[in-house]
């Protein structure tokens, strides 16, 4: 087991081939202060660092399938290996510089990932 975390948000990161530093830190900030916690009265209000909440990252090229063409996904909008993997230390760098606790996957592994969804809450961010 590379990770796991308990009470928080699951980020699955596709990175683009025009995705820049300050696009991972604008993101990285939007995520981690995104009121989507249950505050006292059961509304979604409250950020991860308010429930004392995890983070955890997951580079996930196929994000970038382009299925437009066909039914065989390309990849060709997906950031190359070298350039996706520094943005993707760049989004948790700038996690933990705002204080979220940030577990990680591999970056280009071959990973297994299980989710419990409580919610269900799933929302999709872009640069």
């Amino acid at each position: 087991m590379i990770g796991s975390i308990g009470p928080g948000i699951l980020v699955f990161i596709g990175i683009g081939r025009n995705d820049t530093h300050e696009d991972a830190s604008r993101l990285a900030a939007k995520a981690s202060s995104l009121r989507i916690f249950e505050d006292d009265k059961g509304r979604m209000n409250l950020p991860l660092v308010a429930v004392e909440g995890e983070m955890m990252v997951v580079p996930q090229f196929t994000l970038m399938a382009d299925t437009s063409g066909g039914n065989r996904p390309g990849f060709e909008e997906a950031a190359p290996r070298g350039p996706a993997k520094l943005l993707d230390e760049q989004f948790t760098t700038s996690l933990r510089s705002l204080g979220v606790p940030v577990k990680t996957g591999e970056f280009g592994a071959d990973m297994e990932v299980s989710l419990v969804n409580d919610g269900p809450v799933t929302i999709l961010l872009e640069s």
